[in-house]
Formats: structure tokens, sequence, C-alpha cells
């Protein structure tokens, strides 16, 4: 008695692996990735669509208040020498020295003076100074 042998080739592929490898990569670089955690406040808009990585956030407000955030450590600071103190000890703990960057987020009004002793302490201690914007539209 002859039996046919089911040789048809299966087109079809388990899903569940390719899950399993998606979800790894989420949680990867979820963990990876730099939370940054800017307080609520209106930003100047801009056309740029540059995303820069963010090491120092520094936050002005309206009212000439600065808030300098380094490795997680929030302080107030009021002037380009106390910056300068703030940040540096942080410089030799960063693993990617020449791409660090001082995040400049700046409230619409913040006088320009704030912003440029900001930017002037950034090209004193060799950083990149970036400013952050909201999308313009």
């Amino acid at each position: 008695m002859g039996l046919k042998k089911n040789s048809k080739v299966s087109a079809e592929f388990s899903m569940s692996s390719l899950t399993d490898i998606i979800f790894l990569l989420l949680i990867f670089f979820m963990l990876t990735s730099n939370l940054i955690a800017i307080d609520p406040f209106d930003l100047p808009e801009s056309d740029s669509k540059t995303v820069a990585p963010t090491n120092i956030i520094a936050q002005v407000r309206a009212s000439g208040e600065i808030k300098l955030k380094v490795e997680g450590e929030e302080s107030i600071v009021t002037s380009t020498k106390q910056i300068i103190r703030k940040i540096k000890p942080a410089l030799g703990s960063l693993s990617n020295k020449e791409n660090a960057t001082l995040t400049i987020v700046a409230e619409v009004g913040v006088p320009f003076n704030k912003v440029a002793m900001l930017m002037s302490a950034a090209a004193e201690l060799r950083l990149k100074a970036i400013l952050a914007t909201q999308p313009s539209g």
C-alpha cells in the first residue's frame, strides 16, 4: 500500500521570537537613554529639528533664577564662577568629554545677559552650549 508523503513546505514562521527581540530592544533603549526633567514653561519657538545630547541642564526663569542640573543634583546659581564651580567636577566623570553639552532652557522673556552668562561659562569650560526651543507653529 503506497502512502503519499505530504511534502509541502510551510511558509509560516513564528512571530513570538520576533516580539521577544523587539521587547528586549525596547528595554535596552529605555535603560540607556537620557531622561531629562525640564520644568514646564514657555520656550522660544524655532524651526530647527536638531536633537542634541544633554549632559548638563541650565534652566533660566523669566525672573532671572538659574537652576543648574548636574548629574541629577539641582542647585541655584547666580554667577559665572558658581556655574563653573558646579560643572567642573562633573566633567571629570563624563566618559565622552568632547561631546559634553550644556543645554540652556530659557523661558520666553529671559534677559539675554543671563543666557550670555551661561554661554560664556560653557565656552570657558570648553562645552558645547545649545539653546532648547519648542517647535514653531
